[in-house]
């Protein structure tokens, strides 16, 4: 991804939130009820893993019905927070949004980024996906709650920080503006770390570390080499602090005036990206990691030892008490569900 891609601004994107791109999508609504033409917007760009993931499932229902889906990408339609308000609206009919933007809808989607409470090896965290109760029962339920059907949550790639210089302890994360999400446990978590948590939209984030305004910023691997952030962050930390998860919904009044015959065919495509997506990350964080490497000689990877990660975990029980406090009853006995189901993956194994 060139760079020029991303020195786009807040007010760059909204401008192409026109009412003219609105109107268009709100001409097509009276179709919806033959479910002919369903919109499907995501955060990412052209080959990144939410892109991937979208084009499996409308590949899948254009093959097996005679719907078609339109996907659109990251700054077709704005930012995450005006795609999920489209879609709960009814203008889009599905969407795939973090649960780092969707924490401020259902405060328990941040469990998340609670630091070090998922693992670090892939394998581990695929089965997880697969077999949590917390993921599979749970989350549906409190994403029903706002209108919207969860299909489908996924992780995307283990989180890399990047920063203006080298980082090996929460000492050196010491006033680095670090740009985080609009999200309170995630502005938490950098909080702890030592560092001053920066809220800045996506399209911003760019520009924002190549004029000085942050320090540096989180994302999976390929986020990093596909947006071009290397270029302008170029010291890469793998701290084992957590995973990006995504997740795909519906509106839920949508969802339940499909017949049961596209019900199952949405479950079914559904099914199918997720399959499809997970062997796709397989390996992914290794390839773009070997692409960042090869296009730049000022990179530099600090992967922190045991002793290293030791001292940022013991800063991680205030970010779980701070969620417990976000969240009360309902995020307790979503985070010792989630907790036993992890006890689970790791006896199995």
């Amino acid at each position: 991804m060139k760079a020029s891609k991303l020195v786009s601004t807040r007010s760059v994107t909204t401008k192409l939130i026109t009412t003219a791109s609105v109107g268009a999508l709100l001409l097509g609504l009276s179709a919806t009820a033959q479910a002919d033409n369903w919109r499907y917007a995501h955060e990412e760009y052209e080959g990144d893993v939410q892109d991937v993931f979208a084009y499996a499932f409308k590949e899948y229902i254009e093959e097996n019905s005679d719907h078609s889906v339109q996907v659109y990408r990251f700054g077709e339609l704005g930012e995450s927070d005006d795609i999920m308000e489209q879609t709960q609206n009814g203008i889009l009919q599905f969407v795939n949004q973090s649960p780092g933007f969707t924490g401020a809808l259902i405060p328990e989607a941040q469990i998340f980024f609670i630091p070090y409470l998922l693992p670090t090896d892939e394998e581990t965290v695929l089965t997880f996906f697969d077999e949590s109760k917390a993921i599979n029962e749970m989350f549906p339920e409190l994403y029903a709650e706002q209108g919207l059907k969860l299909l489908k949550m996924y992780p995307e790639g283990e989180m890399v920080v990047t920063t203006d210089e080298p980082i090996s302890s929460p000492e050196d994360m010491d006033n680095k503006k670090i740009r985080t999400m609009t999200n309170p446990l995630l502005s938490e978590t950098y909080d702890a770390f030592g560092a001053t948590p920066t809220p800045l939209p996506w399209g911003e984030v760019y520009g924002g570390l190549q004029t000085g305004i942050i320090d540096g910023q989180e994302n999976p691997i390929f986020w990093i080499e596909s947006g071009g952030l290397y270029e302008v962050s170029p010291h890469l930390t793998f701290t084992g602090h957590g995973w990006f998860t995504t997740a795909m919904m519906a509106n839920q009044d949508f969802y339940e005036g499909l017949s049961d015959e596209d019900k199952e065919l949405v479950q079914e495509a559904s099914n199918a990206a997720y399959d499809h997506t997970i062997e796709h990350i397989k390996g992914l964080a290794d390839d773009a990691l070997a692409k960042i490497q090869e296009a730049s000689d000022e990179v530099t990877v600090t992967r922190l030892n045991e002793e290293q990660i030791q001292a940022f975990r013991e800063r991680a029980p205030q970010v779980e008490e701070a969620f417990l406090e976000m969240t009360g009853d309902r995020g307790e006995e979503l985070l010792q569900q989630f907790k036993a189901d992890l006890e689970a993956v790791n006896s199995d194994s």
